[in-house]
């Protein structure tokens, strides 16, 4: 994969902004027009916000917000899936490069995770089990005419390296993300439509059994992240007959509260789609979750 990143629009700006469990409006963090930054993650301090741009990775501290470099070595550049490990001093990254790997979140040499195959398999990071010993990520493989086929759901152990595929279409899957408490795995799924792009939010078993859609509307939903209590969730919701996760959409971002998936509520409406919620942004204390708008002004 070539490095194609992302560019700011002419008028464009980034804007951080922090919604709130309760329900109550979002407030603007931070805003940017000098570099397009993605997918916030929230540390386990909750003084900072992870967020890439550029190919590379920043931090962005609450109080005095700004933008500081974290400087990695030995890793390609970045695309928008990272996710920190339960030690919050470590986070894997998806790069470029159609691997994952895992840096110190200080900074510093990084490790390739994932190992070359045949075929080749491009590999999408989301999810981190709660104790930190299991990934589950999206996996794209060649077809026969020479591009790529439906992504599904793997895990990979990172004590003895097995790999496991735990959906096998027949739709695309995404966002596959450990719940934090409870056995269970969130993403986002066509596998309930025979209407191209039309994923709704699912969540399954850690072994890919059970598959139980939680979302039914004409809406094109992705990104499930569970606050770190499983007493909230949020996922983003694109216009009916979006394709994939687009950039520069008009979506909604939707609140669940008490595992009431049939009920959920419009924290925002904006310009955003790619990199506003690719990552968990939740708080550590489950009361706050980040997300990035990307107005036109």
């Amino acid at each position: 994969m070539n490095p194609d990143f992302r560019r700011l629009l002419p008028g464009q700006i980034c804007r951080v902004q922090i919604g709130y469990a309760d329900g109550r409006p979002p407030e603007v963090l931070f805003e940017t027009d000098d570099l397009l930054i993605e997918a916030p993650n929230w540390t386990l301090d909750g003084e900072r916000l992870i967020v890439n741009g550029d190919g590379g990775l920043w931090s962005l501290a609450l109080r005095e917000p700004a933008l500081t470099p974290i400087p990695l070595k030995d890793v390609p550049p970045l695309n928008n899936d990272h996710v920190l490990s339960p030690d919050g001093e470590h986070i894997f990254l998806s790069a470029y490069d159609g691997h994952i790997h895992e840096a110190p979140l200080s900074g510093g040499p990084g490790r390739r995770i994932t190992p070359d195959r045949v075929p080749r398999r491009l590999h999408f990071l989301h999810g981190v089990s709660p104790d930190g010993l299991t990934l589950a990520y999206i996996g794209i493989e060649p077809d026969a005419a020479g591009g790529w086929r439906n992504a599904d759901v793997f895990s990979l152990s990172l004590r003895d390296g097995a790999d496991r595929r735990l959906t096998h279409g027949p739709g695309p899957a995404d966002g596959c993300e450990f719940a934090p408490r409870s056995d269970a795995i969130y993403l986002n799924t066509e596998a309930f439509s025979d209407t191209p792009g039309h994923a709704q939010i699912a969540r399954m078993s850690v072994t890919g059994a059970h598959l139980e859609q939680l979302t039914h509307d004409d809406a094109v939903n992705w990104f499930p992240h569970l606050a770190p209590d499983e007493e909230h969730a949020v996922y983003l919701s694109f216009p009916p007959g979006t394709i994939g996760h687009p950039e520069n959409a008009e979506v909604e971002l939707k609140l669940v509260t008490a595992d009431d998936w049939a009920h959920p509520h419009t924290i925002d409406r904006f310009l955003g789609g790619q990199g506003t919620i690719n990552v968990n942004s939740w708080a550590p204390d489950s009361t706050r979750f980040a997300y990035i708008s990307y107005p036109v002004i």
